[in-house]
């Protein structure tokens, strides 16, 4: 699953669900502040999977704690991707495994909020090479969902 907490960019959000659609993911939460999918350019870039991939929105009251509670009761472990000390390579056998995850995504411009960090389970990173910290969020989720949907099963 991927949960989108206020991504602003339509066109990312649109890329977003169709890696989603492409490499496994089996829904979308988008946080109530998240750009609309239905957004004509969302779905041109999605190439339509903005009606392929189960979606909703989290209710303003709900988010996040609220959310992070639902997925945790419902068997999630839940993933912050984030530029973080803390955070472990999304290819570490410390995340292995073939259990239900929830991805949590932030905005484009301050990444995931404090108290979303706080809520999820573990924060995880995309290594970098080159003097690159980091991925737009359409290309790491992507890259996320290679590796912990397609790749690993």
């Amino acid at each position: 699953m991927a949960v989108l907490e206020g991504l602003v960019d339509v066109t990312n959000v649109g890329a977003v669900f169709r890696s989603a659609a492409a490499l496994g993911a089996d829904a979308v939460i988008l946080s109530p502040r998240c750009a609309d999918p239905l957004c004509r350019r969302a779905v041109r870039v999605s190439m339509g999977t903005v009606f392929q991939v189960p979606w909703t929105r989290a209710k303003e009251r709900d988010w996040p704690r609220g959310m992070v509670d639902d997925l945790h009761g419902r068997g999630f472990s839940c993933l912050a991707l984030a530029l973080d000390d803390e955070a472990v390579a999304i290819d570490s056998p410390q995340i292995a495994g073939r259990g239900r995850r929830a991805l949590f995504f932030g905005s484009e411009g301050y990444g995931l909020s404090a108290e979303t960090l706080a809520a999820c389970d573990r924060k995880v990173i995309i290594p970098m090479s080159n003097g690159v910290d980091s991925l737009n969020v359409a290309a790491s989720s992507a890259v996320a969902f290679w590796e912990l949907f397609s790749r690993r099963g």
